[in-house]
């Protein structure tokens, strides 16, 4: 596991470093932002050559893998928290942006979750599991869970914490911000789609629909109910 989790840290701690340096000069909280959603799809995709996760197609439906070592999933999780944590702490203007919900977001949460997970998994049923990525060991499932969780969690504070909550303080008005954050989202998995590996077409689709349903989540529930259906419907694909 550690010469694994070295070898990531050697390949993203250059671009790292410029992203810190970025975030460190901006003033603007928009160009903080933009900065740290850089950081996160590089942190994300160079996940990929290392094979730390895996995504592929079976015909037009996507599926997705992580790694079978549950440690790595452990410190994956753990450390997205703890960045995550440490940017709400120490930045008060993107602090404010991050509208959080009441704990009733939970049912909503979870419905979304199966939602968005319910047509890829509905569609998966006439392929085998040998062709989706093979089964996933029921001993991984909670180290996949604290994952899947914890760094969707990340992704929606950053989407929809900040990027929505900055857009919809700067004028367009609530519901263009919901759909400008869900479009964001999509095209930020257009690099992974189309030179990280070769998807295509069927993630941006999918991640735009995903996008969508925690955008309006968020805007009537909270970050809390997006980052719960976000979560709930990686953990769901990637053990399904």
């Amino acid at each position: 596991m550690l010469p694994d989790l070295l070898a990531y840290t050697v390949r993203v701690l250059p671009g790292l470093l410029l992203i810190g340096a970025c975030f460190a000069l901006a003033r603007e909280p928009l160009l903080r932002i933009v900065a740290l959603v850089l950081g996160f799809v590089l942190i994300r995709d160079a996940m990929t050559p290392l094979g730390f996760w895996r995504v592929g197609t079976a015909g037009p439906v996507p599926w997705l893998r992580f790694t079978d070592a549950p440690g790595i999933l452990l410190v994956f999780g753990a450390a997205t928290l703890a960045l995550t944590a440490t940017v709400l702490r120490l930045d008060d203007d993107l602090r404010a942006l991050v509208r959080w919900g009441r704990p009733v977001t939970a049912i909503p949460g979870l419905a979304g979750g199966a939602l968005i997970a319910a047509p890829v998994l509905l569609l998966s049923l006439s392929t085998p599991v040998a062709e989706r990525g093979g089964p996933v060991a029921a001993s991984l499932l909670p180290a996949l869970l604290f994952f899947a969780l914890a760094g969707n969690l990340a992704e929606e504070v950053l989407f929809r914490g900040f990027l929505q909550g900055h857009l919809e303080r700067s004028g367009p008005g609530p519901v263009r911000a919901a759909l400008l954050s869900a479009v964001m989202f999509a095209a930020c998995h257009a690099y992974l789609a189309s030179t990280v590996t070769d998807l295509g077409w069927p993630l941006p689709v999918f991640t735009l629909y995903e996008g969508l349903i925690c955008a309006f989540l968020r805007l009537r529930h909270g970050v809390v109910a997006a980052a719960l259906a976000h979560g709930v419907a990686i953990f769901l694909l990637s053990a399904g």
